[in-house]
């Protein structure tokens, strides 16, 4: 029904809205602003940054790591950049999966066992729950967000 190639397309299309909506944020509010007692967007985009490439690398090398999500990224730009160094390794890494072991067993982080192919289809689908939250907050800040099907 999809290939594997067009899996990570659409997944890269997600990562390129989900930098837009990183961009729409003043400064102070990406780490400061929340709604009803959720984390701020920053902490989200951190969580997402401590999951997918970390993750995938895991599905590559077998070599299990604990989940961290205390990432030192202090500032919109070091966010923007450590998001952009890590599309060509999510790439990477996701090329190096075979078709084959999409339906393996992997236990990530050493406590989520899944399959491969649900572990990434939950890392898209956490992305785009996060977004969500994010556009929610930047609507209140009265900015307007992306085009939610704007991924190209």
């Amino acid at each position: 029904m999809i290939t594997k190639s067009e899996l990570l397309q659409h997944w890269l299309g997600h990562r390129k809205l989900t930098r837009k909506t990183i961009e729409k944020f003043p400064e102070k509010d990406l780490f400061e602003f929340s709604v009803g007692g959720m984390r701020p967007f920053s902490s989200l985009i951190k969580e997402l940054l401590s999951i997918n490439v970390p993750g995938l690398k895991e599905m590559v090398t077998r070599e299990t790591a604990p989940f961290s999500h205390d990432l030192p990224l202090n500032s919109k730009e070091e966010i923007l950049t450590k998001w952009d160094e890590d599309t060509p390794k999510i790439v990477e890494y996701f090329n190096q999966i075979s078709e084959d072991q999409l339906h393996e067993t992997i236990k990530l982080f050493g406590q989520y066992e899944f399959s491969i192919i649900s572990h990434l289809l939950y890392f898209i689908d956490n992305e785009i729950h996060h977004r969500g939250q994010g556009f929610v907050y930047l609507r209140a800040l009265g900015i307007e967000p992306p085009f939610f099907w704007d991924r190209y």
